[in-house]
């Protein structure tokens, strides 16, 4: 192995892929669903989405549970 393979074995890869980093980070520190639910926080059409789907979840859950107790 010449002096040049080596010094390439040892250098950081380019930063070509950058806005990756932080899912590489977030792989490598196991929170990768963290990292999701941070991104689709942020996301304006992403937090409309989870808030409606909870309101649906619970809308549901409401109307089995007043079922249950013969509210209607």
């Amino acid at each position: 192995m010449t002096d040049n393979q080596t010094e390439d074995a040892f250098q950081q890869p380019e930063k070509a892929f950058a806005g990756f980093s932080e899912i590489d980070q977030a792989i490598r520190d196991n929170r990768l669903m963290e990292y999701r639910i941070k991104k689709s926080w942020a996301d304006p059409w992403g937090r409309k989405l989870t808030v409606l789907g909870l309101a649906v979840i619970l809308g549901v859950f409401l109307f089995l549970a007043g079922a249950s107790f013969g509210l209607w």
